[in-house]
């Protein structure tokens, strides 16, 4: 990492936590190379910006000779997000943005966030690039009773149908899989995924050049529409969603971080509950920690379908895993079926 200042700040954030043992830094990836081969670190965190080479150029030479768990660093600016979007692309499992170096004020919210992607990256499943095989029929139903709607099958036209969609830690490699697979005139989609702002909007152009769905960046007030997908902005906002007689939209509701999360899944799953009802089906993606799981099972007990993706493809298998305990997933799918489960071709088997 090119800043001397930011490695010795990164290192004492780190080495504050007593699970994590900083084993070394590097100012370049030459230097870097030689760490990781002596030292076999459990995760690595890589600066986009380096002497010598930059960090997605190393970490796509890494991934191929040494795959392992890496979080990018990196500026909040466009040139940052767009680097940074590369970087998870090719199998980086999450970022932070880069610190200032005058960190007086701050330091306490901006370790809770290192520490937590750190630990969150151990816990990463390196072999779901490329994607694991799927497991067997049987594997897709989860054993909680929880009285849902009569099964109606999905009508993938109808402009009622809503499906919300939360994910974090490994959730842009997700989304993308599954939304790449739709076809144009999808039911419209709303999306949480943990990120902060410009990066949102970012990431919503990147997809929306890659699929048949149009994807945008969600603003206050904007209507449900076939065919389009509105991902929540990151920043001091959550996301909900309303309905006006016969039409869905969104708004953005100013409030404080729910489970250090803003936006949150919980607080847009719980909306859609409210406002969607059966009409909805909701997903929870890979992720770290325990966000969506209550606001799915809320969905679930209002008669929407609801989704987790299967242990087998998470990156993290944190947010999938607390649904399925606590009883919201009707359905537990592979990554790789979630697309088509949302255009009709749900499991034979569901919960008892």
């Amino acid at each position: 990492m090119r800043s001397t200042p930011i490695r010795q700040l990164l290192t004492q954030i780190l080495s504050s936590d007593p699970e994590i043992e900083v084993v070394g830094s590097a100012p370049d990836p030459v230097a870097a190379r030689e760490k990781i081969r002596t030292l076999s670190p459990d995760v690595l965190t890589l600066d986009v910006e380096m002497p010598k080479q930059d960090g997605v150029t190393f970490l796509s030479q890494l991934m191929q000779s040494h795959p392992m768990p890496v979080i990018m660093i990196s500026s909040l600016t466009e040139k940052g997000c767009e680097t940074t979007l590369r970087a998870l692309d090719l199998g980086a499992v999450d970022f932070v943005t880069k610190p200032k170096i005058d960190v007086s004020r701050g330091t306490v919210d901006l370790g809770h966030e290192i520490i937590f992607k750190v630990k969150a990256a151990s816990r990463a499943r390196m072999r779901a690039r490329p994607r694991a095989a799927a497991p067997s029929a049987a594997q897709a139903t989860v054993p909680h009773a929880i009285p849902a709607a009569p099964a109606t099958g999905m009508r993938l036209k109808t402009t009622q149908r809503i499906i919300a969609i939360g994910s974090s830690t490994g959730g842009t490699e997700a989304l993308r899989e599954i939304l790449t697979k739709l076809p144009p005139d999808a039911p419209p989609i709303v999306v949480v995924q943990h990120m902060p702002p410009v990066f949102t909007r970012q990431f919503a152009e990147r997809l929306n050049g890659l699929c048949r769905v149009r994807v945008r960046e969600a603003k206050s007030g904007d209507a449900l529409l076939t065919g389009h997908v509105l991902i929540a902005p990151g920043g001091d906002s959550h996301l909900e969603i309303v309905r006006s007689g016969a039409a869905y939209g969104v708004v953005l509701v100013p409030g404080p971080p729910l489970g250090h999360h803003r936006p949150a899944v919980n607080i847009m799953f719980d909306s859609c509950a409210r406002a969607v009802g059966p009409n909805a089906t909701g997903i929870i993606l890979t992720g770290m920690g325990a966000d969506g799981a209550k606001g799915l099972l809320a969905m679930r007990r209002a008669g929407a379908r609801t989704i987790a993706e299967h242990e087998s493809t998470c990156i993290v298998y944190g947010m999938p895993k607390e649904a399925i305990e606590c009883g919201a997933a009707e359905y537990i799918i592979p990554l790789d079926r979630i697309a088509a489960a949302l255009m009709g071709n749900l499991p034979d088997v569901r919960s008892a």
